[in-house]
């Protein structure tokens, strides 16, 4: 009812309320009173012969329907109902959610800030932290990585050291803690480049990685690379952190067919980490982010200096 500015609404929703009881109650005080004479009927007939007698309720159901008429009025005078009357307990579910939260953090708590307090390279080998790590993980994360973290098309491995936006402990707790956001612009829209030119592009990306790719696509697609991909990938295709993915290993978020990455190439790519830094907190993040990193695919030492922003014609990531 808050959400209405007029207290009109606050009338209208009590008036219903208690009409539609009290009006219940009547009714059933008219049926219990009324006069019915034995094996009359209602007049209402159904195939030729079948009636519609006219008797009243037993008893022990009538008094059911009092008992439960008398119940909606309790109800209705210890708890939320009848507008903005919040009843005599003042439940509501928010402070019923807020109960509930403060109960668990009085017990976990303690648990959270001792680890919280710890560096993530310990707590990645606690026992105790994987675990609660593990659930944390597979509640908020493993929709997207799977339960294993080992990804699935378009959501990357956490279990390897492939790392678009980097691997160290640090940057593992950023992209959790802020999500992250990638773009392979479309090269085939305006087009920057035609089909037979991606299809080139595409051969040359392949051997990158040593698959199978026509040679002399290849060697054309590498000419045309320099121009159209390195300001992200690298003159070498070894990609940069936090721009775009190396094409030289044999690490694929959307696969390394000649059509998957033409597709890449001609439609582009877009992809989105949400953040839970707000709504976990940063002693979840803390322990989600050790348990990402015990892994097996985090990256020790500090992390690298952050690398220059991208040209928006340029070819971004595709992995993660």
């Amino acid at each position: 009812m808050s959400d209405f500015v007029s207290g009109f609404w606050n009338i209208y929703v009590v008036s219903i309320v208690l009409v539609s009881v009290i009006g219940c109650g009547v009714f059933l005080w008219m049926q219990s009173t009324a006069t019915h004479v034995e094996g009359a009927t209602t007049g209402h007939v159904w195939d030729e012969d079948l009636q519609e007698f006219s008797n009243p309720l037993p008893s022990w159901w009538r008094w059911l329907f009092y008992i439960t008429i008398v119940f909606s009025l309790f109800y209705l005078a210890m708890y939320p109902g009848l507008g903005n009357y919040q009843g005599q307990f003042k439940w509501s579910s928010a402070g019923q959610y807020d109960g509930e939260m403060k109960k668990a953090d009085d017990q976990y708590g303690p648990i959270f800030k001792k680890f919280q307090s710890q560096d993530v390279q310990t707590v990645a080998v606690n026992s105790e932290a994987k675990e609660m790590g593990q659930r944390l993980f597979l509640t908020y994360c493993s929709q997207c990585h799977g339960s294993d973290a080992k990804g699935a098309r378009g959501f990357p491995n956490l279990a390897d050291g492939d790392w678009l936006f980097g691997g160290t402990p640090e940057q593992i707790k950023e992209s959790i803690t802020k999500g992250r956001d990638a773009m392979m612009p479309a090269k085939g829209v305006k087009p920057d480049l035609n089909a037979d030119q991606i299809k080139d592009l595409a051969s040359y990306v392949r051997s990158l990685s040593g698959l199978a790719s026509d040679s002399i696509r290849a060697q054309r697609g590498k000419e045309l690379f320099a121009p159209a991909c390195s300001a992200c990938h690298g003159p070498d295709g070894k990609g940069m952190v936090g721009v775009a993915p190396n094409l030289a290993d044999k690490v694929w978020l959307y696969g390394s067919s000649e059509e998957t990455i033409t597709e890449t190439i001609t439609k582009g790519r877009t992809n989105r980490m949400p953040s839970f830094g707000e709504f976990l907190g940063d002693a979840k993040v803390h322990l989600l982010t050790a348990y990402v990193y015990g892994l097996g695919g985090g990256v020790k030492g500090a992390a690298p200096a952050a690398a220059p922003a991208a040209p928006a014609e340029a070819m971004p990531a595709e992995k993660k």
